[in-house]
């Protein structure tokens, strides 16, 4: 259904949230783009869809093809690699056709580009199915993995490190533009061809120094981008028992990535895909990547350092966006969107955000957006059997594909929505995921999920129209304010919602009239 063109004599008026990006159909367009990237070690495809700015995964298939295996040695693509590839290019060109996410772009990047036999497989690849490679140089990779970079962290300042099968690429990020680029080849699957564990170390510093010259170490945040720095993140999550199993926003410090290097090292490869699950091809190549990461922090020295799920594939994404969509916040746009498909009254959450906005008033916009996101969440799974409904909402919000979220904001998300239709988290399963909140923040998230659970079913009009809510923190009073009309509908059950949320503040309440209706 075409939306209705906007009256331009009535005002751009979309309150706190903006307009959605979904009512523009230049946005909608962006919602099915199929994207395939022939890297060194692997061959993946991935369709996204949904909202523009914060796109869902319609389909994302991986194939460990080893194009790059044995580069070094020989200077051309592995055959058995190329027959792999192959196979799965004209799967997925198959596969999108039914998806209707043609025409596929098909990015090459360094095995594919440096082999003596690359154009040959390239004429090959077109021959068999239609596609045309994009071989992009170093550079262009970087400039691309940054971008992907910057699609899902809003405001992203530091340096991007893309590490591939057979190259690895840098670029500095900041102020929403890509800074300089450089490629260097400690790419796990060429330093496979260098004899001796001296010689790979003094073939990683060497290459480390020149990276260092070109882009300086002024730089706080270090972006970790492709799958073998994944999997170096997934053995630190088990060596530390940590709760979450997000990779995206995931952070380390330099000192426990040197702490998991020596894990690593006192467990065999088996014991760690045992305990990780991590695939045999990709970790083959962990002892010599974990190599090349310690080095990048003693030379570079972040002070922190974050796994980014997204690169490449979503910097093609990224680079079909008109800059007024970049601009917009992937979490809120997301979350909308959800609500829109989901909700049994989409729109609601930005009239409930309004009712509930008093009780916030002393928080930074940096909470305030993640109470936003909240209420447009706060109805979406509504269609899950009423006894786990609380734990459906936590397990949405916590694992969801949200990008501009850390992990300590997953979970205040999550437990805000999971008091929305419970008071008590007592004996919950997801306690080892509640310890990453401060005490301060866990109260905050229980005061935010009453609210909402009192504002949701106040009415299921805009609750702003009948009353309003007035928070005094220093007198620790909430004072409710309803017009005549609302009186029938503050009965039993919102008296005791609000006194539930009463008690969360530690409050005291009065309820008062409102003699004029709220416009």
């Amino acid at each position: 259904m075409n939306d209705p063109a906007p009256d331009a004599s009535e005002p751009e008026d979309w309150g706190p949230f903006g307009r959605p990006l979904f009512h523009d159909p230049t946005s909608r367009a962006l919602s099915r783009v199929g994207v395939v990237d022939v890297g060194s070690n692997s061959v993946r495809m991935v369709v996204f869809d949904g909202a523009a700015r914060s796109p869902a995964y319609f389909f994302n298939e991986k194939v460990m093809a080893g194009l790059g295996a044995g580069f070094a040695e020989t200077g051309r693509l592995n055959p058995e690699g190329r027959v792999r590839a192959l196979n799965a290019l004209k799967r997925f060109s198959r596969l999108a056709e039914g998806m209707g996410a043609t025409p596929l772009t098909v990015v090459a990047t360094a095995a594919t580009r440096e082999a003596s036999d690359g154009p040959e497989f390239r004429a090959e690849v077109e021959a068999a199915t239609g596609l045309r490679m994009w071989v992009v140089d170093g550079k262009e990779e970087a400039r691309l993995s940054a971008q992907g970079v910057m699609l899902g962290w809003p405001g992203a300042k530091g340096i991007i490190c893309d590490i591939g099968g057979s190259s690895m690429e840098m670029a500095r990020i900041g102020d929403g533009r890509v800074g300089k680029r450089m490629s260097s080849a400690l790419g796990p699957l060429r330093l496979q061809g260098i004899k001796g564990k001296k010689a790979v170390k003094a073939e990683i510093a060497s290459q480390i120094d020149t990276l260092v010259e070109g882009l300086g170490i002024d730089h706080k945040r270090l972006f970790l981008v492709g799958g073998s720095w994944r999997a170096i993140a997934r053995i630190d999550m088990q060596r530390r028992n940590y709760p979450l199993h997000v990779q995206h926003e995931y952070r380390m410090t330099p000192s426990g990535i040197m702490a998991t290097a020596k894990f690593i090292d006192h467990h065999t490869l088996d014991e760690l895909r045992a305990m990780t699950g991590i695939g045999e091809a990709r970790m083959s190549l962990i002892p010599l990547a974990i190599m090349v990461l310690k080095q990048l922090i003693r030379q570079f020295k972040p002070a922190e350092i974050a796994i980014s799920s997204y690169g490449i594939r979503e910097g093609l994404l990224y680079e079909q966006m008109p800059q007024r969509i970049r601009d917009r916040d992937p979490l809120i746009e997301s979350c909308r969107w959800v609500e829109q498909k989901d909700a049994r009254i989409p729109g609601f959450g930005s009239a409930l955000y309004q009712f509930i906005e008093p009780l916030f008033k002393g928080e930074g916009e940096k909470r305030l957006r993640i109470v936003r996101a909240a209420c447009l969440l706060h109805d979406v799974s509504w269609r899950a059997h009423p006894d786990y409904r609380h734990e459906a909402c936590f397990d949405n919000a916590t694992r969801a594909n949200l990008g501009g979220l850390t992990h300590p904001e997953r979970v205040f998300l999550g437990l805000s929505l999971l008091h929305r239709y419970k008071n008590s988290r007592s004996g919950s399963r997801f306690e080892p995921m509640i310890d990453l909140l401060s005490d301060k923040e866990t109260a905050l998230a229980e005061v935010l999920g009453r609210a909402m659970r009192f504002g949701a079913m106040f009415s299921a009009e805009k609750p702003g129209s009948l009353g309003e809510l007035r928070w005094f923190p220093k007198k620790k009073l909430l004072e409710l304010w309803l017009t005549e009309p609302a009186e029938d509908l503050y009965g039993e059950v919102a008296k005791s919602r609000f006194q539930s949320l009463v008690q969360a503040l530690g409050a005291e309440s009065q309820v008062k009239r409102l003699r004029e209706r709220k416009p």
